[in-house]
Protein backbone atom coordinates (compact mmCIF):
# COMPACT_ATOMS: atom_id res chain seq x y z
CA UNK A 1 0.00 0.00 0.00
CA UNK A 2 1.12 3.53 -0.80
CA UNK A 3 -0.03 6.55 1.21
CA UNK A 4 0.34 10.12 0.00
CA UNK A 5 -0.42 13.52 1.47
CA UNK A 6 -0.05 17.18 0.64
CA UNK A 7 -0.31 20.35 2.74
CA UNK A 8 -0.47 23.94 1.47
CA UNK A 9 2.04 26.69 2.16
CA UNK A 10 0.79 30.06 3.37
CA UNK A 11 1.18 33.81 3.03
CA UNK A 12 1.38 35.66 6.34
CA UNK A 13 -0.83 38.66 5.58
CA UNK A 14 -0.99 40.44 8.95
CA UNK A 15 -0.20 39.95 12.63
CA UNK A 16 2.94 37.89 12.01
CA UNK A 17 5.05 37.46 15.14
CA UNK A 18 2.19 37.93 17.58
CA UNK A 19 1.82 34.11 17.60
CA UNK A 20 5.30 33.71 19.08
CA UNK A 21 5.77 33.14 22.82
CA UNK A 22 6.16 34.96 25.14
CA UNK A 23 4.20 37.74 23.37
CA UNK A 24 1.18 35.52 22.69
CA UNK A 25 1.22 34.25 26.30
CA UNK A 26 1.33 37.75 27.80
CA UNK A 27 -0.76 39.83 25.38
CA UNK A 28 -2.49 37.34 23.11
CA UNK A 29 -1.82 37.14 19.38
CA UNK A 30 -3.89 37.66 16.24
CA UNK A 31 -2.93 36.44 12.76
CA UNK A 32 -4.48 36.70 9.33
CA UNK A 33 -3.06 34.28 6.78
CA UNK A 34 -4.08 32.48 3.61
CA UNK A 35 -2.88 29.30 1.95
CA UNK A 36 -1.72 29.23 -1.67
CA UNK A 37 -1.30 26.60 -4.37
CA UNK A 38 2.25 25.67 -3.37
CA UNK A 39 2.54 22.51 -1.30
CA UNK A 40 4.56 20.14 0.84
CA UNK A 41 4.32 16.50 -0.28
CA UNK A 42 4.83 13.17 1.46
CA UNK A 43 4.65 9.54 0.33
CA UNK A 44 4.87 6.50 2.60
CA UNK A 45 5.37 3.06 1.04
CA UNK A 46 4.86 0.02 3.25
CA UNK A 47 7.75 -2.45 3.13
CA UNK A 48 8.56 -5.79 4.76
CA UNK A 49 12.36 -5.68 4.85
CA UNK A 50 12.60 -4.37 8.43
CA UNK A 51 14.15 -1.12 7.28
CA UNK A 52 13.22 2.55 7.44
CA UNK A 53 14.23 4.52 4.35
CA UNK A 54 14.15 8.31 4.53
CA UNK A 55 14.29 10.39 1.34
CA UNK A 56 14.12 14.10 2.17
CA UNK A 57 14.75 16.08 -1.01
CA UNK A 58 14.56 19.46 0.72
CA UNK A 59 17.43 18.62 3.07
CA UNK A 60 19.18 16.44 0.49
CA UNK A 61 19.14 13.55 2.97
CA UNK A 62 18.78 9.93 1.84
CA UNK A 63 19.23 7.42 4.66
CA UNK A 64 18.43 3.81 5.53
CA UNK A 65 18.07 2.52 9.08
CA UNK A 66 17.11 -0.82 10.61
CA UNK A 67 13.52 -0.69 11.85
CA UNK A 68 13.47 0.83 15.31
CA UNK A 69 11.04 2.59 17.63
CA UNK A 70 13.28 5.65 18.01
CA UNK A 71 15.26 7.39 15.26
CA UNK A 72 18.15 9.50 16.53
CA UNK A 73 17.70 13.23 16.02
CA UNK A 74 21.09 14.10 14.54
CA UNK A 75 20.35 17.01 12.22
CA UNK A 76 19.47 14.84 9.22
CA UNK A 77 15.81 14.59 8.12
CA UNK A 78 14.84 15.86 11.57
CA UNK A 79 11.24 16.65 10.64
CA UNK A 80 10.55 13.10 9.47
CA UNK A 81 12.29 11.59 12.48
CA UNK A 82 10.50 13.90 14.89
CA UNK A 83 7.08 12.92 13.56
CA UNK A 84 7.89 9.20 13.50
CA UNK A 85 9.29 9.18 17.05
CA UNK A 86 6.28 11.04 18.44
CA UNK A 87 3.72 8.85 16.66
CA UNK A 88 5.36 5.64 17.88
CA UNK A 89 5.65 7.01 21.42
CA UNK A 90 2.19 8.56 21.77
CA UNK A 91 0.32 5.57 20.39
CA UNK A 92 2.51 2.78 21.81
CA UNK A 93 3.20 1.32 18.37
CA UNK A 94 5.78 -1.24 17.32
CA UNK A 95 8.66 -0.28 15.04
CA UNK A 96 7.57 0.17 11.43
CA UNK A 97 9.08 -0.86 8.11
CA UNK A 98 8.56 1.71 5.37
CA UNK A 99 10.03 4.12 2.86
CA UNK A 100 9.12 7.81 3.14
CA UNK A 101 9.74 10.53 0.54
CA UNK A 102 9.19 14.25 1.10
CA UNK A 103 9.65 17.43 -0.92
CA UNK A 104 8.37 21.00 -1.11
CA UNK A 105 7.29 23.32 -3.92
CA UNK A 106 9.28 26.16 -2.29
CA UNK A 107 12.76 26.21 -0.76
CA UNK A 108 13.36 26.15 2.98
CA UNK A 109 13.64 29.64 4.40
CA UNK A 110 11.14 31.02 1.91
CA UNK A 111 8.90 32.62 4.55
CA UNK A 112 5.94 30.52 3.39
CA UNK A 113 5.92 28.15 6.37
CA UNK A 114 7.62 25.28 4.53
CA UNK A 115 8.92 23.44 7.61
CA UNK A 116 5.63 23.52 9.48
CA UNK A 117 3.65 22.58 6.38
CA UNK A 118 5.98 19.63 5.94
CA UNK A 119 5.49 18.46 9.52
CA UNK A 120 1.71 18.68 9.08
CA UNK A 121 2.01 16.86 5.75
CA UNK A 122 4.08 14.03 7.25
CA UNK A 123 1.67 13.76 10.18
CA UNK A 124 -1.29 13.58 7.80
CA UNK A 125 0.40 10.75 5.92
CA UNK A 126 0.90 8.76 9.15
CA UNK A 127 -2.68 9.53 10.23
CA UNK A 128 -3.96 8.17 6.91
CA UNK A 129 -1.71 5.12 7.05
CA UNK A 130 -2.32 4.12 10.67
CA UNK A 131 -5.91 5.34 11.04
CA UNK A 132 -5.08 7.68 13.91
CA UNK A 133 -7.95 9.69 15.47
CA UNK A 134 -6.57 13.17 14.80
CA UNK A 135 -8.57 16.10 13.42
CA UNK A 136 -7.27 19.44 12.16
CA UNK A 137 -6.79 20.96 15.62
CA UNK A 138 -5.06 17.85 16.97
CA UNK A 139 -2.72 17.60 13.98
CA UNK A 140 -1.87 21.30 14.25
CA UNK A 141 -1.16 21.10 17.97
CA UNK A 142 0.94 17.94 17.60
CA UNK A 143 2.91 19.47 14.71
CA UNK A 144 3.61 22.53 16.87
CA UNK A 145 4.82 20.40 19.78
CA UNK A 146 7.07 18.32 17.54
CA UNK A 147 8.71 21.39 16.00
CA UNK A 148 8.94 23.72 18.95
CA UNK A 149 9.33 21.31 21.87
CA UNK A 150 10.65 17.97 20.61
CA UNK A 151 13.02 19.43 18.00
CA UNK A 152 13.58 22.83 19.67
CA UNK A 153 13.06 24.75 16.42
CA UNK A 154 12.29 28.45 16.84
CA UNK A 155 9.04 29.85 15.53
CA UNK A 156 5.42 30.61 16.20
CA UNK A 157 2.17 28.70 15.99
CA UNK A 158 0.37 29.99 12.90
CA UNK A 159 2.03 27.86 10.21
CA UNK A 160 0.87 24.48 11.52
CA UNK A 161 -2.75 25.62 11.77
CA UNK A 162 -2.68 27.25 8.33
CA UNK A 163 -1.39 24.05 6.73
CA UNK A 164 -3.96 21.85 8.47
CA UNK A 165 -7.03 24.07 7.94
CA UNK A 166 -6.27 25.79 4.61
CA UNK A 167 -7.99 28.86 3.15
CA UNK A 168 -8.21 32.35 4.66
CA UNK A 169 -8.06 32.17 8.46
CA UNK A 170 -8.21 34.71 11.28
CA UNK A 171 -6.42 33.05 14.19
CA UNK A 172 -6.37 33.86 17.90
CA UNK A 173 -3.42 32.78 20.06
CA UNK A 174 -4.10 32.71 23.79
CA UNK A 175 -2.37 31.57 26.96
CA UNK A 176 -1.38 27.92 27.49
CA UNK A 177 -0.91 27.43 23.74
CA UNK A 178 -4.66 27.71 23.10
CA UNK A 179 -5.47 28.53 19.47
CA UNK A 180 -8.82 29.43 17.89
CA UNK A 181 -9.07 29.27 14.09
CA UNK A 182 -11.80 31.38 12.50
CA UNK A 183 -12.17 30.50 8.80
CA UNK A 184 -13.19 33.51 6.72
CA UNK A 185 -15.82 33.15 4.04
CA UNK A 186 -14.68 35.60 1.39
CA UNK A 187 -16.64 36.33 -1.76
CA UNK A 188 -15.15 34.94 -4.95
CA UNK A 189 -14.80 38.34 -6.61
CA UNK A 190 -12.72 39.58 -3.69
CA UNK A 191 -10.35 36.61 -3.95
CA UNK A 192 -10.11 37.17 -7.71
CA UNK A 193 -9.33 40.85 -7.17
CA UNK A 194 -6.69 40.02 -4.57
CA UNK A 195 -5.03 37.56 -6.93
CA UNK A 196 -5.11 40.13 -9.73
CA UNK A 197 -3.60 42.73 -7.39
CA UNK A 198 -0.90 40.64 -5.70
CA UNK A 199 2.55 39.73 -6.90
CA UNK A 200 4.86 37.24 -5.18
CA UNK A 201 8.60 37.72 -5.59
CA UNK A 202 11.30 35.34 -4.35
CA UNK A 203 14.40 37.33 -3.44
CA UNK A 204 16.66 34.40 -4.26
CA UNK A 205 17.87 34.58 -0.68
CA UNK A 206 16.66 31.90 1.71
CA UNK A 207 17.14 32.58 5.40
CA UNK A 208 16.99 30.96 8.80
CA UNK A 209 14.32 32.67 10.88
CA UNK A 210 15.75 31.40 14.18
CA UNK A 211 17.99 34.38 14.99
CA UNK A 212 15.28 36.91 14.12
CA UNK A 213 12.66 35.08 16.18
CA UNK A 214 15.02 34.68 19.14
CA UNK A 215 15.74 38.43 19.11
CA UNK A 216 12.00 39.14 18.94
CA UNK A 217 11.42 36.85 21.94
CA UNK A 218 14.24 38.53 23.86
CA UNK A 219 12.83 41.99 23.18
CA UNK A 220 9.44 40.94 24.52
CA UNK A 221 10.86 39.22 27.59
CA UNK A 222 13.04 42.21 28.45
CA UNK A 223 10.16 44.66 28.02
CA UNK A 224 11.78 46.57 25.14
CA UNK A 225 9.08 49.22 24.70
CA UNK A 226 9.55 50.10 21.02
CA UNK A 227 9.46 46.45 19.93
CA UNK A 228 6.42 45.66 22.08
CA UNK A 229 4.53 48.73 20.86
CA UNK A 230 5.34 47.75 17.27
CA UNK A 231 3.97 44.26 17.93
CA UNK A 232 0.78 45.71 19.41
CA UNK A 233 0.30 47.61 16.14
CA UNK A 234 1.09 44.51 14.10
CA UNK A 235 -1.56 42.59 16.03
CA UNK A 236 -4.09 45.36 15.43
CA UNK A 237 -3.30 45.19 11.71
CA UNK A 238 -4.71 41.65 11.63
CA UNK A 239 -8.07 42.98 12.85
CA UNK A 240 -8.01 45.84 10.37
CA UNK A 241 -6.99 43.69 7.43
CA UNK A 242 -9.71 41.14 8.17
CA UNK A 243 -12.33 43.86 7.80
CA UNK A 244 -10.68 45.22 4.64
CA UNK A 245 -10.66 41.80 2.98
CA UNK A 246 -14.23 40.98 3.93
CA UNK A 247 -15.35 44.30 2.37
CA UNK A 248 -13.12 43.93 -0.70
CA UNK A 249 -11.23 47.12 0.16
CA UNK A 250 -7.98 46.46 -1.72
CA UNK A 251 -6.62 49.98 -1.21
CA UNK A 252 -7.21 49.61 2.52
CA UNK A 253 -5.51 46.21 2.36
CA UNK A 254 -2.47 47.86 0.74
CA UNK A 255 -2.32 50.59 3.38
CA UNK A 256 -2.42 48.03 6.20
CA UNK A 257 0.23 45.88 4.50
CA UNK A 258 2.53 48.89 4.13
CA UNK A 259 2.09 49.97 7.74
CA UNK A 260 2.56 46.37 8.91
CA UNK A 261 5.92 46.18 7.15
CA UNK A 262 7.12 49.41 8.74
CA UNK A 263 6.21 48.09 12.20
CA UNK A 264 7.66 44.66 11.47
CA UNK A 265 11.08 46.17 10.81
CA UNK A 266 11.11 47.50 14.37
CA UNK A 267 10.78 44.04 15.89
CA UNK A 268 14.37 42.85 15.37
CA UNK A 269 17.54 43.47 13.41
CA UNK A 270 18.05 41.77 10.04
CA UNK A 271 14.34 41.67 9.20
CA UNK A 272 15.26 43.74 6.18
CA UNK A 273 18.56 43.96 4.28
CA UNK A 274 19.93 45.48 1.05
CA UNK A 275 18.49 42.67 -1.12
CA UNK A 276 14.99 43.14 0.29
CA UNK A 277 15.22 46.92 0.21
CA UNK A 278 16.34 46.91 -3.42
CA UNK A 279 13.36 44.75 -4.41
CA UNK A 280 11.03 47.08 -2.49
CA UNK A 281 12.51 50.16 -4.14
CA UNK A 282 12.34 48.68 -7.64
CA UNK A 283 8.75 47.52 -7.22
CA UNK A 284 7.58 50.85 -5.79
CA UNK A 285 9.30 52.80 -8.56
CA UNK A 286 7.49 50.61 -11.09
CA UNK A 287 4.10 51.31 -9.52
CA UNK A 288 3.57 48.88 -6.61
CA UNK A 289 1.38 50.24 -3.80
CA UNK A 290 2.85 48.26 -0.89
CA UNK A 291 5.05 45.33 -0.05
CA UNK A 292 5.87 43.09 2.90
CA UNK A 293 8.09 40.07 3.46
CA UNK A 294 6.13 36.90 4.24
CA UNK A 295 7.40 35.18 7.37
CA UNK A 296 9.99 36.30 9.90
CA UNK A 297 11.98 38.39 7.43
CA UNK A 298 15.59 38.43 6.30
CA UNK A 299 14.83 36.93 2.89
CA UNK A 300 12.41 34.57 1.19
CA UNK A 301 9.27 35.86 -0.55
CA UNK A 302 7.98 39.42 -0.71
CA UNK A 303 4.31 40.02 -1.51
CA UNK A 304 3.40 43.22 -3.31
CA UNK A 305 0.07 44.92 -3.91
CA UNK A 306 -0.16 46.49 -7.36
CA UNK A 307 -2.80 48.04 -9.58
CA UNK A 308 -3.71 45.10 -11.89
CA UNK A 309 -3.29 47.21 -15.03
CA UNK A 310 0.32 47.94 -13.98
CA UNK A 311 1.15 44.44 -12.77
CA UNK A 312 3.22 43.55 -15.82
CA UNK A 313 5.31 46.68 -15.40
CA UNK A 314 6.18 45.72 -11.83
CA UNK A 315 6.90 42.13 -12.89
CA UNK A 316 9.28 43.24 -15.64
CA UNK A 317 11.12 45.56 -13.25
CA UNK A 318 11.55 42.81 -10.64
CA UNK A 319 12.71 40.28 -13.23
CA UNK A 320 15.83 42.40 -13.74
CA UNK A 321 16.88 41.54 -10.16
CA UNK A 322 18.40 38.26 -9.01
CA UNK A 323 15.10 36.73 -7.99
CA UNK A 324 11.95 35.10 -9.31
CA UNK A 325 8.36 36.26 -9.83
CA UNK A 326 6.18 33.36 -8.67
CA UNK A 327 2.64 33.01 -10.06
CA UNK A 328 0.17 31.77 -7.45
CA UNK A 329 -3.47 31.40 -6.52
CA UNK A 330 -5.14 31.14 -3.14
CA UNK A 331 -6.17 27.62 -2.13
CA UNK A 332 -9.17 26.45 -0.13
CA UNK A 333 -8.36 23.07 1.35
CA UNK A 334 -5.92 22.15 4.10
CA UNK A 335 -3.76 19.05 4.44
CA UNK A 336 -5.24 15.85 3.10
CA UNK A 337 -4.10 12.30 2.44
CA UNK A 338 -5.11 9.33 0.35
CA UNK A 339 -4.24 5.65 -0.10
CA UNK A 340 -3.30 3.74 -3.22
CA UNK A 341 -3.82 -0.03 -3.29
CA UNK A 342 -2.05 -2.15 -5.93
CA UNK A 343 -4.43 -4.38 -7.87
CA UNK A 344 -3.94 -7.68 -9.66
CA UNK A 345 -3.62 -5.89 -12.99
CA UNK A 346 -0.02 -5.08 -13.78
CA UNK A 347 0.59 -1.35 -13.75
CA UNK A 348 -2.85 -0.54 -12.38
CA UNK A 349 -3.62 1.10 -9.06
CA UNK A 350 -6.77 1.51 -7.01
CA UNK A 351 -7.14 4.85 -5.23
CA UNK A 352 -9.27 5.45 -2.14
Amino acid sequence: MIIRSKAPLRLGLAGGGSDVSPYSDIYGGLILNATINLYAYCTIEETRDNNIVLNSYDSNCFKRYPSTKILEIDGEASLIKGVYNRIIKDYGLDAKSFKITTYNDAPAGSGLGTSSSMVVCILKCFVEWLGLPLGDYEISRLAYEIERKDLNLSGGKQDQYAAAFGGFNYMEFLQNDMVIVNPLKIKRWIIDELEASMLLFFTGKSRSSAAIIEEQKKNTSSGESDAIEAMHKIKQSAKDMKLAILKGDINGFADILREGWENKKKMANNITNPVIQEAMDVAMAAGAKAGKVSGAGGGGFIMFIVEPTHKKEVEEALKKLHGLVMPFQFSDGGAHGWKIYPTDTVGSLSIK
